[in-house]
């Protein structure tokens, strides 16, 4: 099965700056959208960004005017720019690609997550 592989968590000190990778390990067919979740410790996971086929982009609040997500199409390939990085972004990043197979059955995939901790 293909898998989503992200890459560039890390350790960062508050108010710097760290850039999340995501792509998947072979070829997904009719991916709709793509997004970046996060999950601190006691907290549900949250939507941090998605980004859609035709490069619409949904941030929440807490992050507006501080990360920035984009996305290669022909890779699938999404990014989250993180700057402005505080102790409160501190959590496991969850990479998403949702859709429909080529049977028409949908699918919603999920990577293993990338642990960023914004500390001094």
């Amino acid at each position: 099965q293909v898998q989503l592989v992200e890459s560039g968590g890390g350790l960062v000190q508050p108010g710097g700056s760290r850039r999340l990778s995501c792509a998947p390990s072979g070829n997904i067919y009719g991916i709709n959208a793509m997004g970046w979740y996060r999950q601190a410790p006691g907290n549900k996971r949250e939507l941090v960004a998605t980004i859609t086929n035709g490069g619409s982009t949904n941030y929440a609040d807490s992050v507006k005017g501080r990360f920035t997500i984009s996305r290669d199409n022909a890779k699938n390939t999404v990014y989250l720019q993180m700057n402005s990085l505080n102790p409160e972004d501190t959590a496991v990043y969850y990479c998403n690609a949702y859709g429909s197979s080529y049977q028409r059955r949908p699918y919603d995939l999920w990577g293993p997550g990338t642990q960023v901790t914004v500390s001094s």
